[in-house]
């Protein structure tokens, strides 16, 4: 499955954090969003390993975006809130009841790997910026 909640979510507190004068915290978040808590604070902590985010500790402590929307492509952000490259379809988890016998060797498999890859480059090609058009 390309996007599951987390990259949703990710994406979402994305949009939340850009309009933000100041640092937000995941539990305003959480509640502004209405996401799981707990669930969230993973998602923004690894978007701020990615470096995609910057946590501030304190007081006025939360998440801001790092570098400039334009820098940051969704796929990134889902790489990030994922910790896996998207795919629109991962035949490795059905790698032992393929009927070819490996991964790779059916009929379909050169059109799924020429369709992953013009989805690889449209979300790598498409920046923050470019998605949320106020």
């Amino acid at each position: 499955m390309l996007l599951t909640r987390a990259s949703e979510y990710a994406l979402l507190s994305l949009d939340k954090i850009r309009k933000s004068e100041q640092p937000i915290g995941s539990e305003q978040l959480a509640r502004e969003l209405c996401i799981p808590k707990s669930f969230l604070a993973k998602i923004l902590h690894n978007l701020a390993k990615q470096e995609i985010l910057e946590s501030h500790r304190g007081a006025q402590g939360g998440f801001t975006i790092k570098a400039g929307m334009d820098q940051i492509s969704v796929y990134d952000v889902i790489l990030a809130a994922e910790g896996k490259s998207p795919a629109v379809f991962d035949c490795t988890q059905y790698a032992e009841n393929c009927p070819n016998g490996s991964i790779g060797g059916c009929a379909i498999s050169p059109f799924l790997a020429t369709f992953q890859g013009k989805i690889d480059d449209f979300l790598n090609e498409l920046t923050l910026d470019q998605l949320f058009v106020d």
